[in-house]
């Protein structure tokens, strides 16, 4: 059967608004277990199961040929909202009233989070050091002035002075600290383009990795 662009989308509309559905079935059994745990005094943040369903959810994605990051960051967001639905069910809060169009800008439209931030440092090892405490996994890379640092759904990108001219100047002139925050977009040439047009300077084109992320 021939397939063209409006139904398709509409199969897919279709399958969100069965998602939404499915997820506010999810946090009214949330709001259920809200009231379980107030009545034995069960604390709202469980470590443990936190670590199970990101597994387990893992796990699904990869038997459903689904990427398990993108499932688990899915997750994340889902257990991050569970957490708010049950500290307002603590503290019997009203919940704001919101609405569904808030698009104001070009990068209002495709930006998702904020992917990773990168950090510029004097001392590398000690910076590593720091974070490596909190609970980061420390991964070096391929250049040794550049470290990453992974907790979760978070990313820091450590720099030293190294040989790059602009760390370099970015530390002398602020000495350490955030050198640029990198933001995740839907689609990088959308982005491109609305830089442009705004006259802002870019350092680089477009680069795709061979996974197909840009």
């Amino acid at each position: 059967m021939a397939r063209d662009l409006p139904q398709l989308r509409e199969k897919i509309d279709q399958i969100d608004a069965a998602i939404v559905a499915l997820l506010a079935q999810r946090m009214e059994v949330c709001r259920e277990v809200a009231d379980v745990k107030a009545g034995s005094s069960t604390a709202v943040i469980q470590p443990q199961r936190v670590r199970e369903v990101l597994t387990t959810r893992r796990q699904w994605a990869i038997n459903s040929g689904v990427d398990a990051d993108f499932a688990e960051q899915l997750f994340r967001i889902v257990l991050s909202e569970t957490h708010r639905i049950e500290v307002v069910h603590d503290r019997g809060s009203v919940e704001p009233i919101k609405i569904a169009d808030t698009l104001l800008s070009a990068l209002d439209t495709v930006a998702v989070r904020i992917d990773h931030v990168v950090v510029a440092v004097v001392d590398l090892a000690s910076a590593s050091l720091f974070l490596k405490t909190l609970g980061f996994a420390i991964t070096p890379t391929e250049d040794t002035d550049i470290m990453t640092a992974d907790a979760g759904g978070v990313t820091v990108v450590l720099v030293g002075p190294g040989n790059d001219p602009a760390v370099r100047a970015h530390l002398d002139a602020h000495g350490s600290g955030v050198q640029h925050i990198a933001i995740e977009v839907l689609n990088a040439g959308f982005v491109q383009q609305a830089l442009a047009a705004a006259g802002i300077p870019l350092l680089t084109d477009v680069v795709v990795d061979a996974a197909g992320h840009e």
